[in-house]
């Protein structure tokens, strides 16, 4: 199947705007940023997890209007923006900030191609900041709230039977003035806070269905009982149909499965099955069908990985974190997914993949997604290579008092139940949209003291909710006893003395931050900040390799993982390996990369 196939009528009007579009401000950019075709942007298949053959692509140049959050429509629309990059930004084409006192509203055209007449029809979002609500030809046809999560709305009755239909949609985002989830965004930026995010900031695209099709699938393998557990979820009447789940290997067909709908099947796989590493990132190929008496009423494709998440009592009474049921040592980068020119949208899916490549290519196996979720395609490609994705919850409302760093029966934050209602709902969605992803390994629902609330109960929750992943209940946050680690911060160095517990596995979630500033590709030139700085990759390298030793020390007696601060400078941080617009790589690769494999190699068997 062509993953990318768009059908007529992609980006249309969107090219007879394209010689007037071009990136807002002089801030810094990436090369991808400089090179950017806003009639050829984001196109490929946004939801790989569960793929359809036919869709259309609904990124490109729409109208777009900010005025305030009480109007009832725009009185006139302001110009263009580029689907899918925040207002903020520079590669939207406006580079303004929209802020809680107004709404940002879009307005585009599209048209149903004639061979999708009968079927229904999905509209589809990657990721909208932060609530949203959405009309085709001035119906309402619906509404969500969450900054991280895709939504689909059914909007085959507001549709017109020929010619152009108009998709409106108005966005308000109060940034940190609200309690939402917002990572890192901040309404005036400064240190480790960065500008705000509002918008469309991932794909939005249709795609035709059948009224009863396919709505999702939660897929759960047993490498112990060398099964694959595969639940196939429907939208609209699933009574008396039947789900068909095929699973191949290099498209020969190795296992099946049925059910009726709504029931999960469980699949006996191969007694030779191969099961996914950092080492070897096998996928089988899920063909996967809804049917009533042998006739097809959905197909998706999809895919699945043997592999156990898990954690073990070792030598010297040290929890091990655990893959296959083999000790692994968790060494991974702090990766915020920021962009000078997108910022939270890389420039391009190229962009995109290519802060995992560096990561993979400097000896790396792991990934902390900091409080922050990516688009469905970033961890389809963590599947691929093999990379361990540690999944933050992005923060959101206040931060309560630092309690310390012992156990204790502190103050937590106490949110107002819409807040918590808030939170429990994205984390929930969050979880159930990445629950498919063997790359991810660890839930982590706080970081530090941020937004953290009812510690206990949300780990017992996350836990019980996704019982195949561990949960790292706050790295480097307010500490209770609950989850499978306690996770401690140290900056510049790993630490001398701290937290430990015996009873479940200890890490080092952030360390290092080491600064240096390039000239010419820092984001404010007249201000930067890192923990600790220095002028020279080589100063950097043997800075980074001395606190590296240290840690590989710590990690005979203490440590089971660890997380380096960070993958790239973001806005007026410089403590990334590379500058902020990827230009720069700031420190020897090839003695990076041997003493990452060597720290993993000794603690890992």
């Amino acid at each position: 199947m062509n993953r990318y196939l768009l059908v007529a009528g992609l980006f249309a009007g969107a090219i007879n705007f394209a010689s007037a579009y071009k990136p807002a401000g002089n801030n810094i950019m990436t090369t991808w940023g400089e090179n950017i075709d806003p009639a050829k942007v984001w196109q490929e298949y946004p939801r790989p997890i569960m793929e359809r053959g036919e869709w259309q692509n609904l990124n490109g140049l729409w109208d777009y209007a900010i005025v305030g959050a009480d109007a009832v429509t725009p009185a006139e629309y302001q110009g263009k923006i580029l689907v899918p990059f925040c207002a903020e930004s520079a590669l939207s084409g406006v580079g303004k900030e929209v802020g809680a006192d107004n709404a940002l509203w879009y307005k585009r055209s599209f048209t149903v191609p004639k061979s999708w007449r009968g079927r229904d029809i999905l509209l589809n979002f990657g990721a909208v900041d932060w609530q949203a609500d959405v009309w085709v030809n001035g119906a309402k046809v619906g509404s969500h709230t969450g900054g991280y999560t895709p939504f689909s709305l059914n909007i085959t009755p507001a549709l017109k039977t020929a010619g152009d239909n108009e998709l409106v949609v108005r966005v308000w985002d109060p940034t940190d003035l609200g309690p939402q989830p917002r990572g890192k965004q901040v309404a005036k930026p400064e240190l480790i806070w960065y500008t705000p995010v509002s918008g469309i900031w991932q794909t939005v695209w249709l795609e035709p269905v059948n009224p009863t099709h396919i709505s999702n699938l939660k897929i759960t393998p047993d490498i112990d009982r060398n099964t694959l557990r595969v639940e196939v979820l429907s939208a609209g009447s699933g009574n008396g149909y039947m789900t068909e789940v095929t699973v191949k290997e290099s498209g020969k067909t190795i296992a099946t499965g049925k059910a009726l709908a709504g029931e999960p099947m469980v699949i006996g796989m191969p007694a030779d099955v191969k099961l996914w590493s950092p080492d070897s990132p096998h996928l089988y190929d899920l063909e996967v069908r809804l049917t009533d008496k042998g006739k097809t009423l959905d197909k998706v494709d999809s895919y699945a990985a043997m592999r156990k998440i898990s954690t073990k009592m070792g030598d010297k009474g040290m929890v091990r974190l655990q893959l296959n049921n083999k000790d692994l040592f968790h060494y991974g980068l702090l990766d915020q997914g920021w962009w000078p020119d997108g910022l939270y949208t890389a420039p391009s899916y190229e962009a995109m993949i290519y802060d995992i490549d560096k990561t993979i290519d400097w000896g790396y196996n792991m990934i902390r997604k900091h409080i922050k979720v990516e688009p469905a395609t970033w961890y389809t490609y963590c599947d691929r290579k093999g990379i361990i994705v540690w999944q933050d919850m992005p923060s959101g409302d206040k931060n309560p008092e630092w309690q310390g760093r012992n156990y204790f029966d502190g103050e937590e934050l106490q949110r107002t139940p819409e807040s918590e209602q808030t939170y429990r709902k994205e984390w929930k969605e969050i979880i159930d949209a990445l629950y498919n992803y063997p790359c991810i390994a660890i839930w982590v629902p706080f970081n530090e003291a941020w937004g953290q609330f009812k510690t206990k109960e949300i780990a017992d929750w996350t836990k019980n909710y996704d019982p195949s992943r561990l949960v790292n209940p706050a790295s480097g946050g307010n500490h209770y006893p609950c989850g499978d680690m306690v996770d401690v911060h140290s900056y510049p160095s790993p630490p001398v003395t701290h937290v430990y517990d015996a009873k479940r596995a200890n890490v080092l979630g952030e360390y290092g931050g080491i600064g240096m500033a390039v000239e010419g590709h820092i984001w404010a030139p007249d201000r930067n900040w890192g923990y600790i700085q220095y002028k020279t990759p080589a100063e950097v390298t043997d800075a980074y390799i001395g606190y590296a030793n240290y840690l590989d020390q710590l990690a005979y007696d203490w440590f089971v993982g660890a997380v380096y601060t960070q993958t790239t400078d973001v806005e007026i941080e410089v403590n990334g390996l590379m500058t902020y617009d990827r230009k720069v790589i700031k420190i020897d690769e090839d003695r990076i990369r041997e003493t990452n494999r060597r720290i993993i190699k000794n603690h890992s068997k």
